[in-house]
């Protein structure tokens, strides 16, 4: 069976226009249109491989009833219900390379709702007029491709055409693409950084690699710190090399780089090897200086560019942090290590930098062994963190743990 198809999730009382140009394109591409029609209240007056009458069954109900709720919210909260079930069973059976959706701001809400159930790796492709703002709600933890319309997606005219044409070459090209055979499969360790640990995670990550480990490094600004733990959970992952515990503080503090309040549990649930490092817990992150200083009045600021001001976390944020992280090793099913760079935390927390508090990593260590149930897994390292000797701690701490595992 030809598996060169595209699944297209969209409203088709409303886009049923758009959604057959798109599905011109493909189809002149080589690539064929598999419809799921999740619209609610007009009419569909097209061929579709499910109907919004199926959508609404596989969420459980009837389309009757959905057109009852008098919410829309509520209304396509079933119909996105029913359109992941509907668009899972298609996938299952392996003929389909890619799912597409078109919409403003309810259709990226169910399109990108059905792309996030599909793996990483499996190609996803939005066309919306959302994607100039800030899409994290929508794109979560996933590769989700986001193309920005520029105008309302509301009839064909030469705009509309332009990138709807544009989005369809892109999902044709990347279906059609023979992807090149994968390299050896090593054994896959996960490592967290930001900007201002990036010294050190380039030298761990480099030492590692050389070991025969395949490293995947994660942004910690809040959907990076879930996306680690979602791998860990989901893929693997030998071994994990938490770096920037940064997550914590903002989660905790108001920061806008928050990753819930579960981050850092996946690898102690699974229990694989992992050394936990507070990198960049000296600070929190906001948005411009104007927000920072209404927000965090009186503070330790700084201006790291025109979007991102990071404030100095005090003494006791840093002991709260440090319980925090004794709790959660408490928790751990396998070995587990806690570095402390006692010299600085990030780049900013250094001699040098623009938010140096030597007292800082001492305030961590207290809240930490307040709490901590096993201080052998405690390791003061007289170093900063960018230094080559922590990077050089941090890589004799992995092999320990490795052979504790």
């Amino acid at each position: 069976m030809d598996d060169r198809n595209v699944l297209l999730v969209v409203t088709m009382d409303t886009k049923g226009d758009l959604a057959g140009f798109v599905e011109s394109c493909l189809e002149a591409a080589g690539v064929r249109t598999l419809i799921i029609d999740a619209g609610i209240m007009g009419e569909c007056d097209r061929r579709v491989e499910v109907s919004r009458e199926e959508v609404a069954r596989a969420a459980g109900t009837t389309l009757e009833a959905v057109r009852s709720i008098g919410h829309e919210g509520k209304a396509l909260s079933e119909m996105i219900r029913g359109a992941i079930a509907c668009s899972q069973e298609i996938v299952k059976q392996g003929n389909v390379r890619g799912v597409m959706g078109i919409g403003g701001s309810m259709g990226t809400t169910l399109g990108t709702a059905v792309m996030r159930r599909f793996p990483f790796g499996f190609p996803k492709l939005m066309v919306t007029t959302m994607a100039s703002r800030d899409t994290r709600s929508f794109v979560g933890t996933r590769d989700i491709l986001m193309l920005h319309s520029v105008c309302d997606l509301s009839g064909l005219n030469r705009a509309t055409r332009t990138v709807l044409g544009n989005g369809a070459a892109a999902m044709a090209g990347i279906v059609r693409y023979k992807k090149p055979l994968q390299g050896e499969r090593k054994p896959l360790v996960v490592l967290s950084t930001l900007g201002t640990t990036e010294t050190c995670a380039v030298r761990v990550r480099a030492k590692l690699e050389s070991k025969g480990y395949e490293v995947v490094v994660f942004h910690t600004v809040g959907s990076g710190g879930e996306a680690m733990d979602e791998l860990i959970r989901e893929h693997s992952v030998v071994a994990a090399v938490d770096l920037s515990l940064h997550e914590l503080t903002d989660h905790r503090f108001g920061g806008d780089y928050n990753a819930g309040p579960d981050r850092g549990r996946a690898a102690m649930e699974k229990g694989i090897p992992t050394l936990l490092i507070p990198g960049n817990t000296d600070f929190i992150v906001t948005g411009t200086l104007k927000r920072a200083k209404e927000k965090f009045p009186g503070r330790t600021s700084h201006s790291h560019n025109t979007a991102i001001t990071t404030i100095r976390t005090s003494g006791e944020e840093l002991k709260a942090i440090g319980r925090v992280v004794g709790e959660l090793c408490n928790q751990a099913r396998g070995p587990v290590e806690i570095l402390i760079p006692q010299k600085g935390l990030s780049a900013f927390d250094h001699p040098n930098g623009p938010m140096y508090d030597p007292e800082g990593p001492g305030s961590f260590i207290q809240g930490l062994e307040g709490v901590l149930g096993n201080p052998r897994a405690v390791h003061k390292i007289p170093a900063h963190v960018n230094d080559e000797a922590f990077s050089n701690a941090v890589v004799e701490a992995f092999d320990r743990v490795m052979a504790g595992k």
